[in-house]
């Protein structure tokens, strides 16, 4: 018999009490728990992140058209920076849920990786489909309008739905007159689990280093550090909200 976690302490975290807890818990089951554990009476949550994904990514459209003027383009890409791994990721973080979740052993032990950061992610999107089916379109509404529709005005005066390389680029261009080049610093780890550290330069000066699985992940992490680094996360007015 598996002693399972008291969830009340996650449902006063999420803001909502289950009628029906089950799915609750089948939200927070990772399927590498189910592999562990095959006498395990529920589901593992990706059915319910499949749900999870289109409710959030309707609620979110409705709200960004319903609130603001800006065509079509400025609303895709504020939807992307809303919920896109790396930013629910950072929620699931705000509302200290990682305890909760059942993972295998080994994905436990396993709190760095960026196969972490799709875990909490497609956790989150999982919580929003339970959420969904226990309490409908206005209880799920609730969850999204708190945590991740909240994230939005940050993302706007900060221009984080806009490319981070594009970004830098365009800013040490416009201001220095300079192109931004990049360069591996070190690769390592097996083929299948490579960690590149790139380094941005302006000329000779290296401005930042960022790290990726990839070149073009390490490129973007650098360029994003570059931009904290010089200050060049422009603060606008954020979009033109409607009357």
């Amino acid at each position: 018999m598996l002693d399972l976690p008291d969830l009340t302490p996650l449902e006063e975290r999420l803001g909502h009490t289950f009628r029906d807890q089950s799915l609750l818990l089948q939200a927070i089951t990772h399927r590498s728990y189910i592999n562990e554990h095959p006498d395990f009476a529920y589901a593992h949550n990706e059915r319910l992140e499949f749900l999870g994904d289109a409710v959030l990514e309707l609620i979110v459209t409705e709200y960004l058209y319903k609130n603001y003027a800006n065509p079509e383009g400025d609303l895709t890409n504020w939807r992307a920076a809303l919920v896109n791994a790396k930013t629910l990721a950072a929620i699931s973080q705000d509302i200290h849920f990682e305890e909760f979740l059942l993972l295998s052993k080994g994905e436990a032990r396993d709190k760095d990786s960026k196969a972490r950061m799709y875990i909490l992610a497609n956790a989150i999107e999982a919580i929003i489909g339970a959420i969904y089916l226990d309490g409908g379109t206005v209880a799920a509404g609730k969850f999204i309008q708190k945590f991740i529709l909240s994230q939005l005005k940050q993302i706007l005066e900060l221009e984080l739905y806009v490319d981070a390389k594009s970004k830098f680029q365009e800013t040490a261009q416009e201001m220095l007159g300079i192109t931004p080049t990049y360069k591996v610093l070190e690769e390592k780890g097996p083929d299948h689990l490579k960690e590149f550290t790139v380094g941005i330069f302006l000329d000779k000066e290296m401005v930042a280093v960022g790290r990726g699985s990839s070149k073009q992940e390490a490129q973007v992490a650098a360029a994003e550090a570059g931009l904290d680094a010089k200050g060049w996360r422009t603060k606008i007015e954020g979009g033109k909200e409607k009357e």
